[in-house]
């Protein structure tokens, strides 16, 4: 009786488990089908199903996406089979296909599009996804299986992606004891969380900044557009029959050039300065300082100095000192160029009996004065051949036909995250269709600032995808269908973002983690610099700087002025740059945590100690704002940009000397560098395409830098 009655119970635990295992798959089933995230997408290239996809649809795709997940990187680490490149490492690799396309879309949207739903999912998920990451590079038994490999039997990416992943388990902590394992991912998990608070509070700071005005004259020196689109701006805000200035994310902000009020210009100026300090919920600081000691925490616990010194290790420059080095001798000649620029400015301020000292809110709109008296060149001459559609396709697209052979159609038929997204397909130059393209133009609330490139699906040959890019902007909308006409800087970042897209959209890699831009930061911001270039190139700006009333192209007079003042306000951009790069590397340079202090009085005697304090210069991103480093992925890796700008400089000067941008010299640059993603050694590639390793020279000379 005893023996049976166990039997039932046995049986019964059984019957229960059995049902609940089923209803478990069920469920399981049930979210697979109907949720669009958890669907390999029918459109062409796996395009997004933005059409289908709605908010509610990513909780459900993160927890089985995360739980799949679970179970493949279970099943690799505890194989018993001996490990092989096939059963671990590509294993590895193809594993979270669910929950990587779940990702990779809502962090766009979240990026580009987001709304109080996805900003509270970023927060709860932040730290989950943190964990999960760490169960992946401190498992041990994962870890044990790579190093069980024999890497000098593998060849070209096998080899590579085998290389990358170990670096990646050893830079996460793979050698650390089990309790120093579990330090590392409560801070992880803090940090994730942290990040996403510190954007949320950013995008909150940006929008409560904008600034309201109550009489048009204020704006004097606005176009009637741009005070169109300032009413229209302040009308859906609430705030009928005023005008409202939104915020980018830099210190200084484009209409400064142009309004001749200066009480105006100094109430924009420090809106921007002080938008994330005001002790309210778009305040930074605590956010960042916390960060700050967190990262030194893990870098001490990875037995490095600084964060500076662990993060750099699978960059170009490899530490600190290379990077440091490179700005300083950059630093010393721009900040000079920069003073003179600003006595220039100070005189011009002085003939016109102005009456006061120089100050940042002054710098734009003199500067653009000290151009057109040296230059004989002013921005309104130039905008009105600078429509942002014509942009596009007759200068982007078009260069990028003529340099490489690729050509684009509008698709109306694909569904997009907003109205305002366009889309096109690629071809290739042998007219094959080799890509989709979303391009996203105009500022909103509810975008991060800046401009951005990204993949919805990346380029894979052993997965058989081809690449799905989008590009970001943050150009102002012009109101009442008017023209967007955009200023030459908004022109050179139209031909960078899409110097990004070239990078994605000629990825040729078996495996996703080295395809494309998926290259170390100081190398990544190379390719989409040096297509910047393509904007002045003679062929390619007279076919796109087309009036938009007359029609007729640019003259060639304006053409010269343009290039002529080329390397003008050089010393002031450049030293903007250096000071944000340099603020960036001494907050994660910090030893002791001792050294840590309040967040203004940390910048300002870090900008001091590098001679970089300078009043009229504004450091690009005040730390408050500073999203590259405290929200985004380039915390220690601002230089990186300087870096890059050096490798293009040394780039444009070989083409230069050997007969500028034409197809062959583009076409050796897409072998060289476009084509190669991170599946080669990058100083090699760089060396093999110019024929030496790069030098500064190329970089002060070009920028107008050097001592005559």
């Amino acid at each position: 009786m005893q023996i049976f009655s166990k039997i039932i119970v046995a049986s019964s635990l059984f019957l229960v488990a059995s049902l609940q295992t089923e209803t478990l798959y069920a469920q399981n089933k049930s979210v697979k089908m109907t949720n669009p995230l958890l669907q390999k997408s029918t459109l062409q290239y796996q395009a997004p199903t933005f059409n289908l996809i709605k908010d509610e649809h990513f909780k459900p795709a993160f927890e089985y996406g995360l739980k799949i997940h679970d179970q493949e990187i279970e099943k690799i680490a505890n194989n018993p089979a001996k490990p092989t490149f096939q059963n671990t490492v590509l294993a590895l690799e193809t594993s979270g296909v669910d929950l990587g396309r779940a990702t990779g879309i809502f962090y766009n949207l979240s990026g580009s599009n987001t709304n109080p739903t996805l900003q509270a999912i970023d927060e709860e998920y932040a730290p989950i996804f943190s964990a999960h990451n760490d169960k992946i590079y401190l498992n041990s038994k994962l870890y044990n299986r790579f190093k069980a490999l024999n890497i000098a039997a593998l060849k070209g990416e096998d080899k590579k992606l085998t290389q990358y992943y170990l670096q990646q388990f050893e830079l996460a902590g793979a050698n650390l004891s089990a309790a120093d394992k579990d330090k590392m991912k409560k801070i992880n998990e803090e940090l994730a969380s942290l990040s996403t608070s510190f954007n949320n509070k950013l995008l909150i700071a940006r929008k409560n900044g904008a600034v309201l005005f109550d009489n048009v004259n204020d704006l004097a020196g606005l176009s009637a557009d741009e005070i169109a689109a300032a009413k229209a701006k302040a009308t859906e805000a609430g705030q009928d029959g005023k005008y409202l200035i939104g915020l980018l994310n830099t210190t200084q902000q484009p209409l400064l050039q142009s309004l001749t009020n200066r009480a105006t210009r100094e109430k924009i100026f420090k809106a921007s300065w002080n938008r994330a300090e005001k002790n309210d919920d778009g305040d930074t600081r605590e956010v960042l300082e916390r960060m700050a000691r967190l990262r030194l925490q893990k870098a001490n616990l990875m037995g490095k100095k600084s964060f500076a010194e662990w993060k750099l290790q699978d960059q170009m420059a490899q530490s600190p000192a290379p990077a440091m080095d490179l700005l300083a001798k950059i630093a010393g000649p721009a900040v000079v160029k920069a003073k003179v620029e600003a006595k220039e400015i100070q005189d011009l301020i002085d003939s016109q009996n102005g009456g006061f000292k120089l100050e940042p809110w002054d710098w734009n709109f003199y500067s653009e004065q000290v151009r057109k008296a040296k230059y004989d060149l002013d921005e309104s001459q130039i905008k009105p051949y600078f429509e942002i559609a014509t942009v596009l396709e007759k200068g982007v697209f078009f260069a990028a036909q003529q340099m490489y052979g690729i050509t684009f159609k509008e698709r109306n038929d694909l569904p997009v995250y907003h109205p305002d997204v366009k889309v096109y397909e690629v071809y290739d130059n042998d007219g094959k269709s080799i890509a989709i393209y979303y391009l996203d133009f105009y500022t909103r609330d509810n975008k991060n600032g800046g401009a951005w490139m990204s993949n919805f699906v990346n380029q894979s040959h052993y997965l058989k995808q081809k690449p799905v890019i989008v590009n970001v902007y943050n150009f102002s909308k012009p109101a009442g269908g008017n023209p967007s006409l955009i200023s030459f800087d908004d022109v050179t970042t139209l031909f960078h973002e899409f110097g990004h897209t070239l990078h994605g959209l000629f990825a040729n890699q078996q495996y996703v983690t080295l395809s494309g831009t998926s290259v170390p930061r100081d190398y990544v911001e190379f390719p989409s610099q040096i297509n910047e270039h393509a904007a002045l190139d003679p062929l390619v700006l007279k076919n796109y700087a087309i009036h938009y009333q007359t029609k007729q192209a640019i003259p060639q007079e304006l053409i010269e002025k343009i290039k002529k003042a080329d390397t003008f306000n050089k010393g002031y951009v450049v030293t903007e740059l250096l000071a944000a790069a340099t603020l960036d590397m001494a907050w994660h340079s910090v030893e002791k945590e001792s050294d840590f202090k309040p967040t203004l009085v940390f910048e300002k005697e870090a900008l001091q100690k590098y001679g970089l304090l300078v009043n009229e210069v504004p450091t690009r991103y005040h730390t408050p704002y500073f999203a590259h480093i405290w929200g985004g992925g380039y915390s220690a890796g601002y230089y990186a940009y300087t870096w890059s700008k050096t490798l293009d400089y040394n780039a444009f000067d070989w083409m230069q000397a050997n007969g500028g941008m034409t197809r062959a010299n583009c076409e050796r640059f897409r072998k060289y560098i476009l084509s190669v993603g991170n599946s080669v050694d990058l100083n090699k590639a760089f060396k093999d395409f110019i024929g030496h390793d790069m030098q500064i020279e190329p970089y002060l000379r070009n920028a107008g830098l050097l001592v005559k």
